[in-house]
């Protein structure tokens, strides 16, 4: 009787010992699924919310190359503008420079034919490079009548018919008027020279700034775009690696349920026999 009391006592405590081990590891199940639950629940929301993010910074990232694509393009139209604007200037700056010389050199070379004439002392005068830059004149661009061209340069050539004095005046008159005339072009070449610098001006001053702007814009927009990259690249890393926890926390997730499962299975077969041997 002592014997079976005894056995029956050692089996009580074995028993005992493999109900706090089995608690245990029960417990150890529970705490770790729970755990692995949580650590699943959180890499999914993580992927989640950084999928979101990573889609809008790419459409943000689109976005800005589109805006930088369209800025640097306004950006060179401004500059070609510039570029063929000067161009032009320049061009016309010279056309004024020469038209400028040459008129002022003819409305000299008239001042002193008519001076001539005023004097009476038209031989010398007819000799002179003035006299054949006003022949020149007359002759090739002077807008006057016939007759008065032919009698113009009759005097020019030295070959005006007798009664001299009469025709003086008159042909003093015909080249007042040329010089008039000419001032009057001078004029109004150089107000137009003017009007153009101005407008040169004001247009290079409105491109510049425009430069300017554009060109702000496109290094900001550069950063953020740089910027972007770098961060969708370390997001595409962060989801990779957590897609890679993720499942490994889910695999051991399976293998500790079904180790768990098995467990309490033979923990149900251990708790037969103890009552049998009881």
């Amino acid at each position: 009787v002592t014997m079976l009391q005894n056995m029956q006592q050692k089996v009580t405590e074995e028993g005992k010992r493999e109900l706090e081990l089995f608690d245990k590891f029960i417990c150890y199940c529970k705490t770790s699924e729970g755990a692995l639950t949580q650590s699943i629940s959180d890499a999914e929301s993580k992927i989640e919310s950084f999928s979101s993010e990573l889609k809008a910074a790419s459409e943000t990232k689109a976005q800005l190359e589109a805006d930088l694509k369209y800025h640097t393009a306004s950006r060179d139209d401004a500059k070609a503008t510039m570029a063929t604007a000067t161009s032009l200037r320049e061009k016309e700056a010279a056309a004024y420079a020469t038209e400028k010389a040459e008129l002022e050199t003819n409305i000299a070379a008239l001042g002193k034919a008519v001076a001539a004439l005023e004097k009476g002392v038209t031989g010398g005068f007819l000799q002179t490079r003035s006299a054949s830059l006003v022949r020149s004149y007359v002759m090739e661009r002077a807008e006057l009548p016939d007759e008065s061209r032919q009698e113009v340069l009759a005097f020019l050539s030295g070959t005006q018919a007798q009664g001299y004095v009469p025709q003086s005046g008159e042909i003093i008159g015909i080249l007042k008027t040329i010089g008039d005339e000419m001032g009057q072009s001078l004029s109004e070449a150089t107000a137009t020279e003017t009007s153009a610098i101005q407008t040169y001006e004001a247009l290079m001053a409105a491109k510049s700034k425009e430069v300017e702007v554009l060109q702000s814009q496109i290094e900001d927009k550069m950063t953020r775009v740089g910027n972007l990259g770098v961060r969708i690249a370390e997001m595409g890393n962060d989801i990779e690696d957590t897609k890679e926890a993720l499942a490994e926390d889910q695999k051991f997730k399976q293998e500790l349920e079904a180790g768990c499962s098995t467990k309490e299975a033979e923990w149900e077969e251990v708790k037969k026999m103890r009552a049998e041997e009881l």
